[in-house]
């Protein structure tokens, strides 16, 4: 065995651990999503209290914090699992509370940034909080649509990622960096899933009003898109149904 795949198992085995006592709380796994929230606002603020003169530190604190709500990220699904409390709201409660733990953070930094001066940053982090939304959106609307759309690479655990490790090792100038990278791969993963989602759609019959668009989804769970129709005839009652948006 590998050193990292015995660093691995361990953490595998302590994740599990922690899992099983939280379990026998019977604590709901709604409250570990909201719990990971707040601790990410906790970051934020260390961002956005941070100075020229210990921004170093500040971050440093940051990334810490983060990966301690990052631990709640990844335990809630699995407590819901454990405890049989699974419920299409958990998924959705989820999949909300997650945007607003990736704005929280960009909005602490975006803070920092303005009370440092430094416009550009200012830009490229409101644009890095933009297309974060929008790599969730574009998928959440596309399977609402065709069912399933995980095409591109930056999904939120490779953002969480970067973000650590840009707060983690921001004394050496680091953040800037990461928030150039994540603009870039943020929006090629937004343009990788329009063009994904237009070739899923493009043969499929024109929708003449926006009644019918509205009709045009999914049934939830579904793995395959509609067929083409010949014509623009109203579409088949079957497809009359909302999507369920999964965690992004």
């Amino acid at each position: 065995m590998t050193w990292t795949g015995g660093f691995g198992r361990a953490c595998g085995w302590l994740l599990d651990r922690i899992v099983n006592g939280l379990a026998l709380t019977r604590i709901s796994p709604n409250a570990l999503t909201f719990v990971g929230l707040i601790i990410n606002i906790v970051a934020a603020y260390l961002f956005g209290h941070a100075d020229v003169t210990n921004a170093g530190r500040m971050f440093f604190f940051a990334g810490l914090v983060i990966i301690g709500a990052g631990i709640f990220d990844m335990v809630d699904g699995r407590v819901a699992r454990r405890t049989n409390q699974v419920t299409v709201f958990g998924a959705f409660f989820d999949s909300v509370i997650d945007r607003y733990s990736d704005v929280v953070l960009f909005f602490g930094l975006l803070v920092y940034y303005a009370r440092s001066n430094h416009l550009r940053y200012v830009v490229l982090t409101a644009f890095v909080m933009v297309t974060s939304l929008m790599v969730s959106y574009t998928r959440a609307r596309a399977e609402a649509l065709i069912g399933s759309c995980k095409v591109g690479f930056m999904e939120r655990p490779e953002r969480i990622v970067l973000v650590i490790l840009g707060a983690l090792f921001n004394h050496w100038g680091v953040m800037a960096p990461v928030l150039c990278v994540l603009a870039v791969l943020s929006t090629m993963t937004v343009i990788h899933r329009i063009q994904y989602t237009y070739e899923k759609t493009k043969h499929l019959a024109p929708v003449s009003d926006s009644k019918q668009l509205e009709q045009y989804v999914v049934q939830p769970g579904a793995q395959q898109i509609p067929q083409p129709l010949p014509n623009p005839a109203p579409l088949p009652e079957s497809y009359a149904s909302s999507a369920v948006h999964h965690h992004h």
